[in-house]
């Protein structure tokens, strides 16, 4: 009697511990094409502000071979396939379809390229997920301002047109735009990205400005051109890790305050809301004048930009790897012009600090203040520098957290949870090293055939993909 009422009470723990993943949430994975592809020059392909950037510095590590997943797209489809996905989201290379960036110049072996991945994964009952703009502008449009030029959006506007014309039967889900923050911050401010500029105190706006009408033309275009015939969603990725204030003094909460709008708020005020937060108008507005400037830094939309900029969204995506703790940085001195002194934050680090029930107070927040269709994490996961194995129980109980977190969020809370995409399908080239390892699988960089072989997480993760069940 003693050993039954003990099972019953272990089947009951086991039960409690394990955490049932809705039906209709999406599981699955992701890449971009300049991390896993290579054939940087192959088939007609042009030349990117990464490729640029890279070879210019003379770089060790490049993306020329990465994965080599151009010539072994097929492998990595069948892994998809074998992990028991939902979905798969991988991004278009611009230069691979229109090497200089432009409509005069089409490259078919390129647009082939793709359409043969997205059939593929059609095949396989996988649904391909698409991001038109993952980092890799070609250097031509660079060349011509990039996204400190308005006619970026034309030129952007063109590009999706034509990824529409060829892939929009077969793709339901579309994100214009990768983390734009990292696009005007890393490559426009503090420079450490392609194409490694140094403007934080006004080009990082200037691009912002840029990109939310590019943006917003790639979906307006889907909308009224090809909504009505595929009924597929279209919107931007955020990339935002939720923070905690250090205190409760009134100091670190609106330091929080700022942190969450000069971060989140930046990118999804214009686009679900209408025009910047107000805090972000009216800080860089009076240090700009006080700096000596006529203007504000931050570039001032007009009320038609406001209105053709505000509701392109069919979700909200969101890229997100941890949560941290900030507090409130002095007002800092007038001096030289910076995004860092604009926001006023400091972040405090902290080891101890691992709290990933934060993505569902993101998730929330978001939920509240937003009041998106949907939310769907397209990025989430754990790079490991050194010491990352097959055997990386680490990485597992990362991805767990985190989804438990997020499955909470829907069932408990009600949030409408669309998905999860954990990053990454396989080890790739993180933007200048092949030292960090994101993927659930490995790849063997130093084998001329770039080998795949599955980490402990990816037989987790299939696990959790197959039986939608959480083991926390």
């Amino acid at each position: 009697m003693l050993k039954l009422l003990l099972l019953v009470i272990s089947v009951i723990a086991s039960s409690q511990a394990d955490k049932q993943i809705p039906q209709d949430f999406l599981i699955g994975a992701g890449t971009s094409a300049f991390q896993i592809e290579g054939a940087w020059n192959e088939d007609g392909k042009g030349e990117s502000i990464w490729d640029t950037f890279l070879h210019d510095k003379n770089a060790q590590e490049k993306g020329d071979i990465a994965c080599d997943s151009y010539h072994k797209w097929e492998e990595d489809v069948a892994n998809a396939k074998a992990l028991g996905l939902d979905f798969y989201r991988f991004s278009i290379a611009w230069t691979r379809i229109l090497p200089n960036g432009t409509l005069n110049n089409i490259n078919q072996q390129g647009i082939d390229y793709y359409l043969n991945l997205i059939k593929a994964l059609k095949a396989e009952g996988i649904e391909p997920m698409i991001t038109i703009y993952h980092w890799d502008m070609p250097q031509h449009i660079y060349e011509l301002g990039g996204p400190l030029n308005t006619q970026f959006v034309n030129y952007f506007g063109d590009f999706a047109r034509l990824v529409y014309q060829n892939y929009a039967p077969y793709v339901k889900y579309w994100f214009t735009i990768n983390e734009p923050t990292l696009v005007c911050n890393g490559g426009y401010g503090s420079g450490f990205m392609a194409p490694g500029l140094h403007l934080i105190g006004d080009g990082i706006y200037q691009c912002g400005y840029v990109l939310l009408q590019a943006h917003a033309r790639a979906y307006r275009i889907y909308e009224e051109e090809f909504k009505p015939l595929y009924h597929g969603h279209v919107g931007l990725v955020i990339n935002f890790d939720w923070a905690e204030a250090a205190t409760d003094s009134s100091a670190d909460l609106e330091a929080q305050e700022r942190y969450i709008e000069f971060e989140l708020g930046w990118w999804a005020n214009p686009i679900f809301l209408g025009n910047w937060p107000q805090i972000m108008i009216d800080r860089i507005a009076d240090r700009s004048r006080l700096e000596g400037f006529a203007r504000s830094r931050l570039p001032e939309f007009t009320e038609e930009e406001i209105n053709y900029i505000n509701g392109t969204h069919d979700f909200f995506a969101l890229n997100t790897y941890g949560v941290g703790q900030v507090e409130d940085e002095p007002e800092p001195e007038i001096g030289e012009p910076s995004y860092v002194s604009d926001e006023a934050v400091r972040s405090v680090r902290s080891n101890e600090f691992y709290y990933p029930e934060g993505l569902r107070t993101s998730v929330n927040y978001i939920n509240q203040k937003y009041q998106p269709r949907g939310i769907i994490i397209t990025e989430n996961g754990k790079g490991i520098r050194q010491g990352d194995s097959l055997d990386d129980q680490e990485r597992i109980n990362t991805i767990r957290d985190f989804m438990s977190a997020l499955v909470d969020a829907a069932v408990e809370d009600g949030v409408n949870v669309i998905g999860y995409s954990v990053w990454s399908l396989i080890d790739n080239f993180e933007w200048g090293s092949y030292e960090s390892k994101f993927g659930i699988i490995q790849v063997d960089f130093e084998s001329p055939d770039k080998t795949r072989t599955w980490k402990e997480s990816a037989k987790w993760y299939q696990n959790v993909a197959t039986t939608r069940i959480l083991d926390v």
